[in-house]
Parts: C-alpha cells; structure tokens; sequence
C-alpha cells in the first residue's frame, strides 16, 4: 500500500510515559502493533497490520538512515535511531526508536521488535540539520547512490565529532 498523506507542520508529541511498539516480519511488513502505535499514528489496527512499516515514513526522513537501519539489522544487531514518522492525517511525530531482530530457538531471524519512546528536544534539534543535508545530498546522487552517499556523510560527520554512530545517538539522548 503506497502512503499518499501530505505531510503538515502540526505535530503530535509523546508524552514521557509513553511508548510505540510494533513487530515486523523479517520484510517489514507489520504483524503486532500497541495501542500507542495506533493513537498517535491515527491508523486503525486493520489499517496496519500487514502493510510495510514504511507507511508511516515521513519524507523528512533520508533514505540512508533506513538503509543504515537494515544493514545494522542483518549483521543481528540492534538499532537506534531518531525518526520523524508521518501520521494519517499528515501530521509528524518524533521518536527515538530502538530495532532489535526478533530471534527463534533455533538462532533464526524471524523478525524484529521496535520500541520508540520520545526523544529530547535537543536530539530533535542536533538531528534534524543533519538529517535536511543527507536528504541534499540524496537528491543530488540520486535513486541509485543517494542513500550509501549520505549513509557516509553521516558517518564523516560521526568522525568530525570523534565518535561512532552508536556514541552519537547516546550523547544526544544524553543531552
């Protein structure tokens, strides 16, 4: 199902207690999603379950950090990130998500967990510049190029601070 909501400048935020939990398949298409998910996106259960979790990427967000995102995954790793997503009625909301590969009793990857809590104000404002430049530079390299170009910009811009990717979430989270 391709996502055709406009996005808005009316943002929803979460409360502190709050949290977002989903599962995926190991394609991302969504098999569990909480009460949370469904409130702040404004999507029903049926309207989720069963689509790709991207119906909810807001075009805010670049390509790369969801490529970084697999990769980090399909080493069995857990991921963290922030994200802006897209609700149904074109407003965003911020998270600080956590993706963990879901895995059986036989060591199989059969899809993965995410947890999203809210982020800091100051994560939202360190991320968001960083975030509008690996979108530039996407456009600029196009389809093809653009999201392995700015997965290496934001890794130039990790090293410009003498940190990984990894310490970089934590210190803004930090902040």
């Amino acid at each position: 199902m391709k996502n055709r909501v406009s996005p808005s400048n009316n943002e929803v935020r979460l409360r502190d207690d709050e949290f977002i939990v989903s599962k995926t398949d190991t394609r991302g298409i969504i098999t569990y999603v909480n009460r949370i998910f469904m409130q702040i996106s404004g999507y029903s259960e049926p309207e989720l379950l069963g689509v790709q979790h991207n119906i909810i990427r807001h075009p805010d967000m670049p390509r790369g950090a969801f490529r970084l995102m697999w990769e980090t995954l399909n080493r069995g790793e857990e991921f963290f990130a922030y994200v802006k997503n897209l609700c149904k009625d074109g407003s965003y909301y911020w998270v600080m998500a956590n993706v963990t590969p879901d895995i059986n009793a036989d060591g199989k990857v059969v899809g993965y967990y995410s947890v999203r809590r809210k982020p800091t104000d100051a994560a939202i404002k360190a991320v968001t510049p960083l975030y509008r430049e690996m979108l530039q530079i996407e456009a600029a390299a196009g389809a093809k190029q653009g999201p392995e170009r700015s997965i290496e910009h934001l890794h130039q811009f990790c090293r410009s601070q003498n940190m990984s990717y990894e310490e970089l979430i934590w210190a803004l989270d930090n902040a």
